[in-house]
């Protein structure tokens, strides 16, 4: 047990590792178009949805676009409107992280792919000249360190399934429902990281250690836990920091109130589906389609409010915007 502990902390940690450094190195290597992109694709409340959504796709942390977006905010360059509609497309980009676990994250041969991105992409942060080169080469090293961490993962959740705790199908009631969601909330919190925490997940269940629908639960978890990092960075921020970051909150807390009303199709239809070996029987496929279904249902919820939650939000923390004008 001592042994697995062990591995799993140092899969997370790869896993982590990765993911900083993809982000740092596209953040780098796009250098001030990111900034660009940004500030002419939100003109109008759809675009800044979408550009949200892309970039975090891409760069594959909801936290760069969050702060530039605020950066932003705070500059009189976008108002709250538009800003939030980045803040809700970014919580949508986030779901791409479970797609690429669940589509590509167990299948990449560690050997024949992941080691050699991440010993290419080191030699081109050692020898490549210029910054945008090096940039580049610390992303291929985070994009390699990633599959690398899930490899551990995954192995240590295998050669130890029969002594770590396992929960059948029967498990599925309230109390294991609550104890998945508190779990997947404080793996978030914990590693400040929604995509480390989803990776942690989808290996448990695609190892058979948790059930689909028992995944799921802690998959709600893990969304709502991002609200913990955007409040963590509002510690001592502006009056419009604060009003971003409690748009987060308030979208990420709609999505898991619409994930929790969806919960019992994923217990029975898509539990169904994973049990008659429809997509190969990957239970992490299920998962990231329940993960992006339930943030698009938080969009479609949160088109109608969205208008009401700005403006609740432009009367408050109306003082510590004085006081920093």
């Amino acid at each position: 047990m001592l042994i697995a502990l062990g591995t799993v902390l140092g899969g997370i940690g790869l896993f982590l590792i990765g993911m900083m450094l993809l982000t740092d190195g596209l953040k780098q290597s796009a250098g001030d178009k990111l900034d660009l992109y940004l500030h002419r694709s939100t003109n109008t409340k759809r675009r800044g949805f979408f550009s949200g959504f892309l970039l975090t796709a891409l760069v594959q942390s909801s936290s760069v676009v969050t702060v530039a977006t605020i950066g932003f905010v705070n500059a009189r360059l976008l108002s709250m409107g538009q800003a939030v509609w980045v803040v809700f497309g970014s919580n949508v980009g986030t779901t791409m992280t479970a797609w690429i676990v669940a589509l590509i994250g167990f299948k990449v041969q560690v050997q024949l792919f992941a080691l050699p991105m991440v010993g290419v992409g080191a030699f081109l942060q050692v020898l490549g000249r210029g910054a945008r080169w090096r940039a580049l080469g610390s992303a291929l090293t985070g994009f390699g360190l990633l599959f690398v961490g899930l490899d551990f993962l995954q192995g240590s959740m295998s050669a130890y399934q029969d002594q770590l705790l396992f929960l059948d199908e029967g498990a599925f009631d309230v109390p294991h429902v609550l104890l998945l969601l508190a779990l997947g909330f404080l793996l978030t919190v914990i590693m400040q990281s929604s995509s480390a925490s989803m990776a942690m997940i989808l290996t448990l269940v695609n190892g058979g250690l948790i059930p689909l629908s028992l995944g799921a639960a802690a998959v709600i978890g893990a969304n709502v836990g991002t609200t913990s990092t955007a409040l963590l960075a509002t510690l001592g921020a502006t009056a419009n920091a604060k009003r971003v970051a409690w748009a987060h909150v308030a979208f990420n807390i709609t999505a898991g109130f619409a994930a929790s009303l969806l919960l019992p199709l994923v217990s029975g239809l898509f539990t169904e589906a994973y049990n008659r070996q429809l997509m190969g029987g990957n239970a992490a496929f299920w998962l990231a389609i329940y993960h992006s279904l339930f943030n698009l249902a938080g969009v479609m919820i949160m088109i109608p409010l969205e208008p009401r939650v700005t403006r609740f939000l432009s009367r408050r923390f109306g003082k510590r915007e004085s006081a920093h004008l």
